[in-house]
């Protein structure tokens, strides 16, 4: 393990080359027949990215009423438990499954002694958690001694099929992502803390008279969200390399992806999550990196204009 600071511009493109997949074009221009189902696979791996890193921050936000801005420190913490893991000679994978749990702990302290006096003021919770957000990065970036790390995947190598190469670890992402969205909704609508939380969601005052000790559901959610955060950071880890600002750009484009899909619905996160990492990955092979994000986030404003409700509300009317 060592610092790749004197590499940092040769690391820097070749983690957007990994974020952003530039299949070739032919002569016309168009995207290639041979390019199509990895290019594919590569919006669908984003996608799966995304939801994973925006799935927490809206439990959080529809719960709680609450934007978490320590949210992509949350992301951070999980890669750096994974780092950490490495770098004492412990298998990868078992970072990893330690990651959300080590993040849920400290958001859990979190929550207990600091963000739970906020509650009733939502703008003063925000400003904490953005103070919060900012002592954990600094925090990070000074153990990190500023450089960037690399992680190893647990899986490397691809999936071959025909011609066409899928790299592994992106497909375990992607289930790792099924299976979470699915548990977590299984969780929330069939089992008795997912109807507690929805209860007290809905109608906190009328759940507290009804016995719900909402205060622990709220913690409870929290922390959830949070280990949520640490598991995407976990899983991102190897793709990215590990610095102190990992989790910058997937906060500004989760609260982008938690608006556009509706505050208040778990289907909306994934929805809106969805959208932004299509369009993250997608767009940069048609038009410039940059100028794409300022066209999703242009797009996703105006959609937010025009449909608050959220992508969720349009699709079941």
């Amino acid at each position: 393990m060592r610092g790749l600071d004197n590499k940092l511009a040769r690391d820097i493109v070749s983690t957007y080359r990994m974020m952003f997949y530039m299949p070739n074009r032919d002569e016309t221009g168009k995207l290639g027949t041979a390019d199509l189902a990895p290019f594919l696979f590569d919006i669908t791996a984003s996608m799966a990215i995304f939801v994973l890193a925006v799935l927490g921050l809206g439990v959080i936000a529809s719960m709680m009423g609450i934007f978490n801005f320590a949210h992509g420190e949350f992301l951070l913490l999980g890669a750096y438990t994974v780092y950490l893991a490495q770098d004492h000679g412990v298998p990868t994978w078992l970072g990893m499954l330690a990651a959300p749990f080590v993040v849920a702990i400290i958001a859990l302290a979190l929550e207990r002694t600091i963000i739970r006096r906020f509650y009733a003021a939502p703008v003063a919770a925000m400003i904490s958690t953005f103070a919060i957000g900012l002592v954990l990065r600094e925090s990070v970036r000074l153990l990190l001694g500023g450089q960037f790390y690399s992680v190893e995947a647990p899986l490397n190598g691809a999936f071959f099929i025909g011609d066409v190469a899928l790299s592994k670890w992106r497909v375990v992402i992607i289930l790792a992502t099924i299976a979470v969205v699915t548990a977590s909704y299984l969780a929330l609508a069939r089992t008795r803390l997912g109807l507690y939380v929805r209860a007290s969601l809905e109608n906190p005052a009328l759940a507290r008279a009804s016995a719900i000790p909402t205060r622990r559901i709220y913690a409870a959610t929290f922390a959830f969200g949070a280990a949520l955060a640490g598991l995407a950071g976990g899983l991102m880890v190897p793709i990215y390399s590990l610095n102190a600002d990992i989790g910058v750009p997937f906060l500004i484009k989760s609260f982008l992806a938690v608006m556009v899909g509706g505050v208040g619905s778990f289907g909306g996160s994934v929805l809106g999550a969805s959208f932004v990492g299509a369009g993250t990955a997608g767009l940069p092979w048609a038009i410039k990196p940059v100028v794409a994000d300022v066209l999703l986030f242009l797009v996703a404003i105006l959609f937010v204009k025009y449909r608050p409700t959220g992508l969720l509300s349009l699709w079941r009317k």
